[in-house]
């Protein structure tokens, strides 16, 4: 079951530090993975954004009603590449994001801050 927008918003807006029980993520994260600037630290990063992404994907794909084969085909892979892409279980180079991102119809735009 997937929130609303506006369900979404509320949580994001709520104040979650006055609640009894509460723990930041950041805390459980540090006990749990490692403290940020260590490798456990950066390899538990890297595999949850390659998740991310692949869950970004799999979500556009469906909407589209495309399976994993027909992606497959469109960006010249098999489909147990875009299978591995989409459970977060291969390392994604942004080549291959970007092309499989192109043939889903997905605009990417790169901010760059300083």
């Amino acid at each position: 079951m997937r929130l609303t927008k506006e369900e979404v918003r509320k949580l994001r807006n709520m104040d979650f530090t006055t609640k009894p029980g509460f723990v930041k993520a950041e805390t459980v994260l540090s006990r749990e993975v490692g403290a940020p600037g260590t490798p456990e630290r950066a390899e538990f990063d890297a595999k949850a954004r390659a998740w991310y992404y692949g869950e970004v994907l799999r979500e556009r794909r469906k909407e589209l009603g495309i399976t994993q084969k027909e992606l497959g085909e469109r960006v010249g892979r098999d489909r147990t590449y875009i299978n591995r892409i989409e459970k977060g279980e291969t390392d994604l180079q942004l080549s291959s994001f970007l092309r499989i991102a192109e043939a889903l119809g997905m605009m990417l735009q790169l901010k760059i801050e300083s």
